[in-house]
């Protein structure tokens, strides 16, 4: 928990520079509880889009940022900590898109997950997110898809949508990956009334043993509405805090896999890198070459659209 001298410090530079904090549910607890909003990937491009103010302060990595640069030109935004980076959004190259542009044609849509690089954005027909993935994919008029960067919640789409041919991309992301399925049953062992709650970013062996499959803010929405007492989590463990802020009261346990899922970069953004990025206007994040913005912030406002 933050004090309240850092809460009203937290107030006053707000106010002073014009900022709002948005936070994802992955930074530690004491960063999600000087933010202004707190959310999953979805919920916060589309608040970045909306924000009245003059600076975005982001607790998040990277590609959040950037992409709420990207939404909100004319505002500065800042990253807490400059470092705080997502490996699954370089693990996918152009001559993959071009391979599959030229083997496809027309017919292909490139669907680009938003944890990825600005460069990737741009050179896909529509950003997605976990949240919004299965519907998107499922209403794009192209037969054929290829799912960029994660091969995980890109299988999980193809299983969900069967009828489009979904070509896969060999990135992951290392903490959801890392989830051992052994872990997951020998925590189901120890609790056999947990409801388990998995990522779709997380290996199809984990998600078989899922009693629901979503988002951050489905699973967190899902142990709100569930008659269950307890449930097994399949994602980062910053998700904790506002799982047990949203069931206080209520009796309802959490438990991890053995192997704690830990961001290491969402880990870095603390309430202390918060403030100092508020008191000294730190780590802002530039546009990039004004030959992709175009097109980057096309597929992200197709997201915005399309997941309506």
């Amino acid at each position: 928990m933050v004090s309240g001298e850092m809460l009203e410090e937290a107030r006053r530079l707000k106010e002073k520079r014009g900022a709002v904090v948005l936070a994802h549910y992955y930074v530690t607890p004491d960063a999600q509880d000087l933010a202004d909003y707190v959310g999953d990937s979805f919920y916060l491009s589309r608040k970045a889009a909306t924000l009245d103010c003059r600076t975005i302060v982001f607790a998040g990595v990277r590609f959040m940022a950037e992409s709420a640069k990207l939404l909100s030109p004319d505002k500065t935004v800042l990253m807490p900590e400059p470092s705080a980076d997502c490996p699954m959004a370089h693990m996918v190259r152009r001559e993959t898109v071009d391979a599959a542009r030229a083997q496809y044609g027309d017919d292909l849509a490139v669907v680009c997950y938003v944890n990825s690089t600005t460069e990737m954005k741009a050179l896909s027909d529509v950003c997605v997110t976990s949240s919004n993935a299965v519907g998107i994919v499922r209403d794009l008029p192209q037969n054929n898809v290829l799912f960029i960067p994660d091969m995980n919640l890109g299988h999980y789409v193809a299983t969900e949508v069967p009828e489009k041919n979904v070509i896969l991309n060999d990135g992951f992301c290392p903490t959801h990956e890392s989830i051992d399925v052994a872990e997951v049953d020998e925590a189901r062992a120890a609790h056999p009334d947990a409801l388990v709650l998995a990522h779709p970013e997380c290996g199809a062996w984990v998600l078989e043993k899922a009693d629901v499959v979503g988002s951050t803010s489905q699973l967190i929405d899902a142990a709100v509405a569930s008659d269950a007492r307890e449930f097994i989590v399949c994602t980062v463990y910053g998700v904790i805090h506002e799982l047990e802020r949203r069931t206080e009261g209520t009796g309802k346990r959490f438990f991890f896999p053995r192997t704690t899922p830990v961001c290491p970069n969402m880990a870095r953004v603390t309430a202390e890198r918060v403030l100092a990025c508020l008191r000294d206007g730190t780590g802002e994040v530039g546009l990039p070459d004004e030959s992709i913005i175009a097109r980057s912030t096309a597929a992200l406002d197709r997201m915005l659209e399309m997941a309506r």
